[in-house]
C-alpha cells in the first residue's frame, strides 16, 4: 500500500508541475526515476524514453505506466496512469468551464508565450543530457548524424515527413544490426 501510495504522488507531482507535454516532461522523469528515487539506471531510462515516444500515446503516461508496472505490477500501473493524468484533466476541466473569458485575458496570453520559451528550454536540455549520456558506438553516432542531418535538411527544403517514419527507420535499422551481430557471434563461435 505504501508503494502504491508512493507511485501516485510521485505521478501527482510530474503531471501538476510539468507543462509542454512529455518531451518536456523528460528531464523531470529522468530527475525523479533515475536520481531521486532510483526505480530506473540511466541506461534503463534511455530505452524508458525510446519505447515511450514510439508507442502510442503520451510519453509521461507510457512511462508512467511503465514504471507502476515495474514497481508495483498491474495495480501500479493503474495507480501511476491515474496520479499523472489527474492533474492535466483538472486543469482542462476547470479551464473549459471559462474558455472564451481565459483566453481572453491578456495575463494569461503573457504567461503562454513565457511557457513556450521555458518548453522549448525543457526540451533542449532533456534532449542534450539524453546526447551525453548515449553510449557512443558507430551505430549509435550514425543514425543520431543521419535523423540530425535528415531532420534539417527536411525542414530547411519544407519537406514534412512523418515522424513514425523516423521511428520506424531507426527501429529496422537497429534491429538489422542486432541480428546481423548475433549472426556474426554465432558464426564466430563455430
Amino acid at each position: 500500500m505504501k508503494r502504491l501510495m508512493l507511485l501516485f504522488f510521485t505521478m501527482l507531482k510530474i503531471g501538476a508541475f510539468t507543462f509542454g507535454g512529455g518531451y518536456a516532461m523528460i528531464a523531470l522523469l529522468e530527475n525523479e526515476f533515475v536520481t531521486r528515487r532510483a526505480w530506473l539506471d540511466r541506461e534503463e531510462f534511455l530505452d524508458l524514453a525510446a519505447i515511450a515516444e514510439s508507442t502510442p500515446g503520451p510519453i509521461a503516461i507510457n512511462a508512467a505506466t511503465y514504471i507502476g508496472y515495474k514497481n508495483a505490477g498491474f495495480f501500479g500501473s493503474l495507480i501511476a496512469t491515474l496520479g499523472i493524468c489527474l492533474p492535466s484533466f483538472a486543469v482542462i476541466w476547470l479551464i473549459s468551464l471559462f474558455f472564451d473569458a481565459f483566453l481572453s485575458l491578456a495575463y494569461v496570453q503573457y504567461a503562454f508565450f513565457g511557457i513556450r520559451v521555458g518548453v522549448i528550454y525543457l526540451i533542449l536540455t532533456a534532449g542534450l543530457r539524453m546526447l551525453k549520456k548515449m553510449k557512443k558506438d558507430a551505430l549509435r553516432l550514425s543514425l543520431f548524424t543521419v535523423t540530425l542531418l535528415g531532420t534539417l535538411l527536411l525542414s530547411l527544403l519544407a519537406v514534412k515527413l512523418s515522424t513514425v517514419l523516423w521511428i520506424l527507420l531507426g527501429g529496422c535499422t537497429g534491429l538489422a544490426v542486432y541480428f546481423a551481430g548475433k549472426a556474426r557471434k554465432e558464426a564466430e563461435k563455430r
